[in-house]
């Protein structure tokens, strides 16, 4: 039966442009290419209390309890594909990220619903190497360690109502 989770943060990573890169560099790399993203996606999940929801084929949906260790784990992730570009430029992959915080209806191992869609659509709306979050993300996971840009109110596509977006930024230390 479908329950609703609580308050959690939904993510959503997409590796930019992976069909084109598939039909120039061919299967065989392009596996190697998820494999480094599911590598490192994994690995800020463990370290930030993340847990992997969903698999998307270019991409992880993850959720967090706490929506500013959500933010950590997605500078964490921009931080480790850049720094793995600078390591396999042959790869040089780019990764955009989404967050949204609500209540999701949560079936079996899986989320649904507004918050799940509305992730994926802050995702959609990030460009490489940009982290996109919605209001409550900035207002939630806003705890000193990310700076925050605001984007504005987006028209996103199948919600009514605009929503104001921002864009996560390194706080230098």
């Amino acid at each position: 039966p479908a329950t609703v989770t609580g308050h959690v943060a939904v993510m959503f990573t997409d590796i930019v442009g992976s069909t084109e890169f598939t039909s120039l560099h061919g299967d065989a790399k392009h596996f190697e290419m998820v494999q480094a993203h599911d590598r490192i996606v994994r690995a800020a999940l463990a370290e930030f209390s993340g847990r992997e929801i969903k698999h998307t084929g270019d991409g992880i949906m993850a959720a967090f309890d706490d929506a500013a260790l959500g933010v950590q784990a997605a500078l964490r992730i921009r931080r480790e594909i850049k720094a793995h570009r600078e390591i396999a430029p042959e790869i040089g992959m780019q990764l955009r990220i989404g967050m949204a915080a609500g209540e999701p209806i949560k079936a079996g191992a899986d989320l649904f619903g507004s918050t799940v869609q509305l992730a994926a659509r802050m995702c959609a709306a990030a460009d490489g190497d940009q982290i996109v979050v919605t209001d409550p993300v900035r207002e939630i996971g806003g705890d000193g360690l990310a700076g925050f840009s605001d984007l504005g109110e987006l028209a996103i596509k199948g919600f009514k109502q605009p929503v104001r977006a921002h864009r996560v930024d390194e706080i230098a230390m």
